[in-house]
């Protein structure tokens, strides 16, 4: 099965909460990380998420924490999510 990672730069720019994390978490910069596998037996290439995580700062010291999340639905046209 092919995979691909996507990486991206997400800015917070107030604190936040995240399920499975017990405290607050400060507004800056994180690294969120998709992986996805190739829809095998398509006449096009597709691919479906399989996981995404974020990376926070651990409670203490200058470890890095990799939570995994579940993104929200994509919006609809008019904005709102479905």
């Amino acid at each position: 099965m092919t995979t691909r990672t996507i990486r991206r730069t997400i800015t917070f720019l107030q604190p936040f909460y995240l399920k499975g994390v017990d405290r607050l978490l400060p507004p800056r910069d994180y690294n969120v990380v998709t992986d996805e596998e190739l829809i095998e037996g398509l006449s096009f290439s597709a691919y479906h998420r399989v996981s995404t995580a974020i990376f926070v700062p651990a409670p203490s010291g200058s470890a890095i924490e990799r939570v995994t999340i579940d993104p929200p639905p994509p919006r609809k046209k008019n904005g709102r999510r479905k």
